[in-house]
């Protein structure tokens, strides 16, 4: 049978496109199908530095620098002042109710630069699939992919774009429509995720006063004094600063509110911020996000191949989103180029970048999971000379190709003392997420 393409990929945010960069790059004739046309807002803003290797192997690093993106150094997290398990220390150390890090306090292999930056996604996505058009992949937009059929040796695409139905053959087809999750959905292989059930209100503020200094430009994440949320506060360009709201869904709901009265009642938990927010200008309207954290029953299968978003979405605290995009589609890269070359299409041809995959998203997910149940503890071992280091490795990224961070078994087992001691003074800290309330399939 003679195909159209050899891989055709649905959806062309980061995933898609450097999945695109990385097979034109090696000969191998893809298409992209976009259903959007681009620029266009999404969330999502601040990137870790484990990305910064593959913009470079993609040839795409001199880009972020000559489109002048904020560059971001490090990360901070801040806590309401007054509570009273940060008046004492624990084994010779007193968690701060706010800690700092720099990303140049390690070193992380083919990154080679002491940031990484923050991103409007709009221009930054729109340039990546340019990128990817520029390496020889074929980019359509405003083609809106309705349904994947396999083949016995290869699949059809079916989209709707403004000019009426279309469809392309390809050998293989990669899913990196985001949280479409398109084949997920297709294929019943999304799996919801009974915890993490949070939610988004973001917008985009003009004039807010950051402060001077580098850490002006750190992302700032601020802990709010309900269960499980926070703020994030994300630098766009010297004068435009995103600002986001997360909490649990049920949270929303209860409170009946509008988006502008929900995020505006968030924000006065936080006096500090809410005046200087008051004092600049709101840019867009709220929007929301739902739905946030799910998993695939499984990421590959014959001729196909899920990254990105469609794979798996984790709750975004450590800015983990762009990472595992771009992460998967160099993994799942790496394989398609394999699969080409022997001729073999099946489930096991991508058994590498599954495996890895899973680990990876595992390991960031226990390091959000205990960070939601005990926000004291990552506060501590921030602040610790023996796990400082290894808790950076973490927020750089730097999750996968490895077994699992020692440094997650010391917290699981502190997490678990505390569950366990009720008058331990960090015990009225814990979230309401507990250390077993995690099923295996994620």
């Amino acid at each position: 049978m003679d195909f159209d393409f050899d891989v055709a990929i649905v959806g062309g945010g980061p995933a898609g496109s450097t999945t695109a960069t990385y097979l034109a790059q090696a000969g191998i004739d893809c298409v992209v199908l976009e259903r959007e046309t681009f620029p266009r807002p999404h969330v999502g803003e601040s990137l870790v530095p484990s990305t910064t290797r593959i913009l470079r192997e993609i040839g795409f690093l001199e880009q972020m620098e000559a489109n002048g993106f904020p560059r971001k150094y490090g990360a901070a997290w801040t806590t309401p002042h007054g509570l009273r398990a940060y008046d004492h220390d624990w084994e010779g150390i007193a968690p701060s109710d706010q800690v700092d890090v720099r990303f140049d306090e390690v070193t992380q292999e083919g990154v080679g630069q002491s940031y990484t930056y923050h991103v409007d996604r709009g221009k930054f996505d729109h340039l990546l699939l340019q990128h990817a058009a520029n390496a020889g992949a074929e980019v359509g937009e405003g083609e809106a992919v309705t349904a994947i059929e396999f083949l016995d040796e290869g699949v059809r695409v079916r989209s709707n774009t403004g000019r009426g139905p279309k469809q392309v053959t390809a050998r293989m087809v990669v899913d990196a429509s985001g949280r479409r999750t398109l084949l997920g959905n297709q294929l019943r292989l999304r799996v919801q995720d009974p915890v993490f059930d949070q939610y988004a209100l973001h917008t985009w503020f003009e004039g807010y006063d950051r402060g001077g200094g580098e850490k002006a430009d750190y992302i700032w994440i601020h802990f709010l004094p309900v269960s499980n949320s926070w703020i994030w506060q994300i630098p766009i360009t010297d004068a435009i600063t995103s600002f986001g709201v997360v909490t649990q869904k049920r949270n929303f709901k209860a409170a009946k509110d509008s988006l502008d009265e929900f995020f505006w009642k968030c924000v006065e938990q936080r006096p500090d911020l809410h005046e200087k927010l008051r004092a600049s200008h709101q840019l867009r309207p709220f929007k929301p996000e739902g739905d946030y954290s799910y998993a695939m029953k499984r990421i590959a299968g014959d001729r196909f191949v899920l990254v990105g978003d469609a794979a798996r979405f984790v709750d975004p605290i450590f800015s983990s989103g762009v990472s595992i995009a771009l992460n998967s589609a160099r993994m799942a890269s790496r394989d398609i180029q394999r699969a080409f070359h022997e001729g073999n299409f099946s489930e096991g041809a991508f058994e590498t970048f599954s495996e890895t995959m899973r680990n990876g998203c595992k390991h960031w997910y226990e390091f959000i999971r205990l960070y939601y149940r005990l926000n004291v503890l990552f506060t501590y071992f921030v602040s610790h000379p023996t796990y400082r280091l290894d808790v950076l490795r973490l927020l750089q990224g730097d999750v996968f190709g490895r077994e699992e961070p020692p440094v997650l078994a010391k917290m699981r087992e502190i997490a678990a003392e505390v569950e366990q001691n009720e008058r331990h003074v960090w015990h009225d800290l814990l979230g309401d997420l507990t250390s077993h309330a995690f099923e295996p399939q994620f």
